[in-house]
């Protein structure tokens, strides 16, 4: 159980820094956004397809009752198929990242509903890690002058200017 604990205070570390650079450096700040998002979409897609039944564990931390049904119900028999689709959902936000315009607006409220919805797993989804990091990335549609993520704005240029 130790370990868990060592989990959760890294990611709400994580956390903190993704808040922190998304203020300062929300282009940096979403890169980190692809590599998260990445990994994560990787790591829940090859988990998902051989161990299936470490998501079962969910059902313990969850705040909500709601939850703890659904994930001993349904899911527990739909378990490679639902965790494929949220991987591959994370994946995409990902590439959303790397692109333009509304498909920045898009990932980040992909984010942000993602986030939303995990956070009552409590302790297991690091919370309120999903709170920071909803926060980084409503930032990013503030900050961010939502351009390709390898295009950067020339010093003197306005965030909207082509």
């Amino acid at each position: 159980m130790e370990a868990i604990y060592i989990a959760y205070t890294i990611s709400n570390v994580v956390g903190l820094f993704f808040l922190l650079v998304t203020i300062k450096w929300p282009k940096l700040a979403r890169l980190l956004f692809v590599l998260l998002f990445a990994g994560a979409s990787w790591f829940n897609y090859i988990t998902c397809h051989t161990t299936p039944e470490a998501y079962l564990m969910y059902a313990e931390s969850s705040v909500l009752e709601c939850y703890k049904v659904f994930i001993t119900g349904w899911f527990s028999q739909h378990i490679t198929a639902v965790v494929s689709i949220i991987a591959i959902g994370q994946a995409m936000i990902a590439i959303g990242m790397l692109l333009n315009n509304w498909w920045i607006k898009l990932a980040s409220s992909g984010i942000i509903l993602f986030l939303a919805c995990i956070a009552p797993f409590g302790i297991y989804s690091a919370f309120p890690f999903s709170v920071t990091v909803s926060l980084s990335a409503w930032f990013i549609l503030k900050k961010d002058n939502l351009d390709y993520l390898w295009k950067f704005r020339s010093p003197g240029t306005s965030p909207n200017s082509g």
